[in-house]
């Protein structure tokens, strides 16, 4: 595909692509669950169109000590400040060695590793291919990222701050595996440092407002 041909085709990810998660959060998954396959789809044409290889979208092995450094280092202060608004919200200590079990920290990586393809090696790569300012890119990208988290009064600062952070570290060093197991931690740290009545167990879309107490 010529130049112009891939722009559009990057404007279309950026905006189409999000409409769609939205759409299906909202509704989709409620009358037609069996979509969720068009997302699948999207991103398999995405990559193809735009010849991405494995270094291009992260999933590489060659430069995941520099990339562990620098998450080991963004993660470990977002970690730091949530485990300070936990204590600070007398929030329960005992609960947290529990959170942290390998069956909900592995089940809940998978999920963070496929928001981790969509975020960065799709979208941000998009972004990053029509803005020429790393730091707007990643503000824009982390944009995306928190709205489809509406309306999560919790969730919605909290993704674009890791939003930002996490594109900005993929730009620097391609590699989503240190992002996604960050972003685990993170998103069970998040669970436990807010109330319940706040986040609502993390629910976004239609899910927030019908919580069961």
């Amino acid at each position: 595909m010529n130049p112009r041909a891939l722009r559009w085709c990057s404007i279309a990810d950026l905006t189409l692509l999000p409409l769609f998660i939205l759409w299906f959060i909202w509704q989709l998954q409620f009358t037609a669950r069996w979509t969720w396959i068009f997302f699948v789809l999207w991103l398999v044409v995405s990559f193809a169109l735009h010849r991405d290889t494995p270094k291009t979208m992260g999933w590489r092995a060659d430069n995941v000590a520099p990339a562990a450094r620098q998450a080991l280092l963004v993660f470990g202060v977002m970690a730091a400040v949530l485990l300070l608004f936990g204590f600070a919200l007398h929030m329960p200590t005992p609960a947290l060695p529990h959170l942290f079990e390998w069956r909900r920290l592995g089940s809940y990586f998978a999920f963070c590793l496929l928001q981790q393809v969509a975020l960065n090696s799709l979208l941000h790569n998009r972004m990053l291919s029509l803005v020429s300012s790393e730091w707007t890119a990643a503000a824009l990208t982390g944009l995306i990222f928190a709205i489809i988290h509406a309306p999560n009064p919790v969730l919605m600062p909290a993704t674009f701050i890791a939003g930002v952070a996490m594109a900005w570290m993929f730009a620097r060093h391609r590699n989503i595996i240190p992002l996604a197991i960050g972003q685990a931690i993170l998103g069970i740290l998040v669970s436990w440092a807010f109330p319940l009545a706040w986040h609502h167990h993390l629910r976004v879309g239609p899910g927030f407002y019908t919580f069961p107490w």
